[in-house]
C-alpha cells in the first residue's frame, strides 16, 4: 500500500485513523454492515489502483516527483471541496506537534513504499506492506498498554512466516526492494500508532488535510533535484492527476465505510487489497507470483484476518479503529 493517509489506515490501508463516534449510538454505526463492507471494498480497490499507477509512473519518473503530484492534487481537491464550508477550521488541531510528526511519518512511508514499488511486483510489495498491522499488534502492548493475548500473538507469528516466504533470500525479488518494503511497513506501523494516539482528539478530515499539506511541502522542496523524465503526454497527465483522485476517493469511501459498520467487522476485509493488487499486477503488468510467494501471501492473509478477528472479540483494543497508510 502506498503511503495513504491514515486508514488505520491504513496501514494503512490499514486506512485513516478515525475516532469512534461519541454522539451517535453504537447501533447506528453497525446498522448497515454490508453497505460498509461494499464501501471498504471500493476504497481498497482505489488504493490498489493508486499503487498500480505509482508503479507505472515511477518506472519513468523520479519517486519524489510522482509523490509531490499525488499530494498536491489531493490538497487542491480538498481545498476546493471543503474550504468553502470549513474554512480555517481544517488547519486546527489539538496536538499540532504530534499531528506534524504523524504527517512526516507518512511522508517517509510514501517515499519508501513508492521506491519499493519501483523494484518489486505489485502483489509482493503490497503483501510485504501488510506486515505493518502485525507490527502494530506487537508494539501496541508495550506502547499503548493494549492486551494482545496468545491467539493474536500466534497469528502475528504466522504472519511473519508468510513474510519470510515472500521475501526469502534466494528468491526472485530485488533485495533492495524487499528492504524498502519492510522499512515502509515499519514506518506504516509507527504511522498507525500515532493515528491511534490522535484518534481521540483530532477530526479525520483535519488529519487528512494536514497530511496532504505537509506532504506537498516536503516533496515540493525536493522537486528541483528530481525534475526529470520523458515529455508529458495526455495519457501521462491523466495518470498523474488520477493519483489524487484515487487517493482522495479511497479515503472518502474508507471513512464512509467506518460510519456504516464497526471496525471489528471491517478490519479483516482490509486484506482484500492484497487480492486487488494481485489481479491488477496480472492484468496490467502480466506478473504471476511464484508458488512460494503465493503460499506466503495466503499465510499472511489468513494470519492478518485472524489477528483482526481476535482483536474484534476482545483482543484489547479499547477503541476499535482500522488503519493503513495511504
Amino acid at each position: 500500500m502506498v503511503g495513504r493517509d491514515a486508514p488505520p489506515f491504513p496501514a494503512c490501508p490499514v486506512p485513516p485513523a478515525r475516532p469512534v463516534s461519541v454522539t451517535a449510538p453504537a447501533v447506528t454505526r453497525a446498522s448497515r454492515p454490508l453497505r460498509g463492507a461494499a464501501l471498504l471494498a471500493g476504497a481498497l480497490l482505489l488504493f490498489a489502483c493508486l499503487d498500480a499507477t505509482v508503479k507505472h509512473l515511477t518506472a519513468e519518473y523520479p519517486v519524489p516527483l510522482v509523490a509531490s503530484v499525488r499530494y498536491a492534487v489531493q490538497l487542491l481537491l480538498m481545498t476546493a471541496l471543503l474550504a468553502p464550508s470549513r474554512g480555517r477550521s481544517m488547519l486546527v488541531t489539538q496536538r499540532p506537534w504530534l499531528v506534524a510528526a504523524r504527517s512526516l511519518t507518512l511522508v517517509l512511508l510514501t517515499l519508501l513504499m513508492n521506491s519499493a514499488l519501483q523494484r518489486l511486483p505489485l502483489a509482493e510489495a503490497t503483501a510485504l506492506s501488510f506486515a505493518a498491522p502485525l507490527l502494530v499488534v506487537l508494539l501496541a502492548q508495550p506502547l499503548l498498554r493494549e492486551q494482545v493475548g496468545w491467539l493474536r500473538g500466534a497469528g502475528v507469528l504466522a504472519g511473519f512466516v508468510g513474510v519470510l516466504l515472500i521475501a526469502r533470500p534466494g528468491g526472485n525479488l530485488d533485495p533492495l526492494g524487499v528492504t524498502l518494503a519492510l522499512l515502509a511497513a515499519g514506518s506504516n506501523a509507527a504511522y498507525q500508532l500515532l493515528s491511534r494516539l490522535l484518534s481521540g482528539t483530532e477530526r479525520p478530515v483535519n488529519l487528512l488535510y494536514s497530511s496532504a499539506l505537509i506532504g506537498t511541502l516536503c516533496f515540493g522542496l525536493m522537486l528541483p533535484w528530481f525534475l526529470s523524465g520523458p515529455p508529458l503526454t495526455p495519457l501521462r497527465v491523466a495518470l498523474f492527476l488520477s493519483l489524487g483522485v484515487t487517493g482522495g476517493g479511497g479515503h472518502l469511501l474508507f471513512t464512509l465505510a467506518f460510519r456504516e459498520a464497526p471496525a471489528s467487522f471491517l478490519a479483516p476485509i482490509s486484506y482484500l487489497q492484497l487480492v486487488w493488487a494481485a489481479l491488477l499486477g496480472l492484468l496490467i503488468f502480466g506478473h504471476v507470483p511464484d508458488p512460494l510467494a503465493l503460499t506466503g501471501m495466503g499465510i499472511l492473509l489468513a494470519a492478518g484476518v485472524s489477528v483482526a478477528a481476535f482483536g474484534g472479540r476482545g483482543g484489547g483494543r479499547g477503541k476499535e479503529e482500522a488503519g493503513s497508510g495511504k
